[in-house]
């Protein structure tokens, strides 16, 4: 008689669980990048945030908009009081953003909140001008616009690289899609203070600007928001 084999529920979470959290500690997992992945997430994710746990991270899933990353659980010190030695070593690195790439993110989640509102097409793309134009009117004026520019760009690439950004092949001038993960790091509650946020950054790019050296410098220095990433992608 020929046997039937099935695969069973647990058979299934044997197989995928090690590759989605494999992929999910070098980055994101987007709906639209891998549909057979992102189905085995839908089915195993209760099994994944335990799986996950004793790593000390947890999962962050928005099925609506199609992402899924891991962050560091909160620290103990954070929930309980306990001191800063008892925690367990960080899998996913935290640092400081320059002010002008903390501004130009703050933008573009105002922007993203605008598009969103008025409804349409979900896919947010902008030319590299237009992310320019963004920052500019908040900035002090240059008498070097090729320089200004450049600088710019250089902001727009670290955002590329934070997996904020996405460039896309096209024939025209640079463009990028705006990644809705951006509303997972800028939550609605900071965007509410949105204005205070961005006069504070403005006067501490004024500061750097008007401090010895160049802006640049001061980027490079001690001068850093508050805004925390990890490391790499989201």
């Amino acid at each position: 008689m020929t046997m039937v084999e099935v695969e069973t529920s647990a058979d299934l979470a044997g197989s995928e669980l090690p590759s989605l959290a494999v992929t999910l500690l070098k980055g994101v997992i987007y709906r639209d990048g891998d549909e057979r992945l992102w189905a085995a997430l839908l089915d195993l994710q209760a099994q994944l945030r335990d799986y996950m746990k004793v790593l000390d991270l947890e999962l962050v899933f928005d099925e609506a908009e199609g992402y899924a990353f891991l962050r560091s659980r909160p620290d103990d010190a954070e929930t309980s009081g306990s001191s800063a030695g008892s925690r367990p070593p960080r899998l996913i690195a935290r640092r400081p953003l320059s002010f002008p790439v903390s501004l130009l993110l703050a933008l573009l989640r105002k922007k993203l909140a605008e598009f969103d509102a008025g409804g349409g097409d979900t896919r947010l793309v902008l030319t590299r001008d237009e992310i320019v134009e963004l920052v500019r009117v908040f900035l002090p004026d240059s008498s070097d616009d090729t320089r200004f520019i450049a600088r710019i760009e250089t902001h727009i690439n670290k955002i590329v690289e934070l997996g904020f950004l996405q460039r896309l092949k096209t024939a025209g001038p640079p463009s990028y899609e705006v990644r809705r993960i951006l509303k997972a790091f800028v939550d609605a509650q900071w965007l509410a203070e949105f204005d205070d946020r961005l006069a504070a950054y403005r006067a501490q790019w004024l500061a750097e600007a008007g401090a010895p050296g160049d802006a640049e410098e001061g980027e490079a220095g001690s001068g850093r928001s508050r805004t925390d990433v990890r490391t790499g992608n989201p």
